[in-house]
Order: structure tokens, then sequence, then C-alpha cells
């Protein structure tokens, strides 16, 4: 006689066995969607590259206007507006694409601007706030890629 009664049972009539197709089976199934996953994350991926490369195009051709001395004031070397005939101050009325400020950032200078006029016009690009003109542009090339 065997020690454990269980052991020499057999399955009842009518009562299914575990079956080992049913195993494979499950592994076919569990293999067959992560493949499926795989292939939605690779096309996410292929869809979402060139929409990336299409914002970055276009942050570096957004604008950023330095203000028109046309209201009477013009940019002192602190990068604030000052009143029209302040020592030291550069009239605006420019406007910079982004690729331009941006390479100012990376230490170059802002087109047809001298060394002082440039220090100037980034101090007043850096000083944006939200809602000022130019703002958004600013920000975006400060985010990491």
């Amino acid at each position: 006689m065997n020690d454990r009664p269980d052991q020499d049972k057999q399955p009842e009539a009518g009562v299914d066995a575990p079956d080992a197709g049913h195993d494979a089976l499950t592994a076919h199934a569990a293999s067959r969607r992560t493949l499926m996953l795989g292939a939605v994350a690779v096309s996410a991926v292929v869809s979402v590259r060139p929409a990336l490369a299409q914002t970055a195009v276009s942050v570096m051709n957004c604008q950023i206007p330095v203000p028109a001395n046309g209201g009477g004031s013009m940019i002192a070397a602190d990068g604030s507006k000052v009143a029209a005939g302040t020592p030291g101050a550069f009239p605006g009325g420019r406007t910079f694409r982004g690729e331009e400020v941006k390479n100012a950032m990376r230490g170059g200078t802002l087109p047809g601007t001298s060394y002082q006029q440039n220090q100037a016009y980034m101090n007043y690009i850096r000083r944006l706030q939200a809602g000022t003109s130019g703002f958004t542009c600013y920000a975006s090339l400060q985010m990491p890629r």
C-alpha cells in the first residue's frame, strides 16, 4: 500500500485532467500579446519622432521682439526698459528668431549687434515674463531636448 492515498487516485470519469496543450496555448497567446504590444510601441515611436522634429524646427523659427522705442522707451544694459535718451541705453524695434537667440545663449551674438547691445538685448530677453510677447518662444528654447 501507499503512504500517500492521493497519489494513486485516478481522475474521475467526466472530469478533465490538466492538459499540457492548454499551457502551451496560454504561452502562445502571451507571446502573441507581447509581440502586438511591441508593434504598437514601435508605431508610436515612429509617429512621435516626426512630431518632435517639427516642434524643434518651429521653436527655432519662433520670434522674440525687442520692443520698439516708439513708445518712448529704450533697453538699458541690465535689460530693463528705460526712457528714451537714457545714456547707455539701446533702441529697440528688433525681432530675433529663436535660432539666433539660442546661438546667443550659447555664447554667440545676436545678428547686427555690438557686444554691449547683445548683452542688453539678451538681458531683456532673459527678463521676459508670462504674457509678454516672445516669452513662450524664449521658454521653449530653454526646454531640454
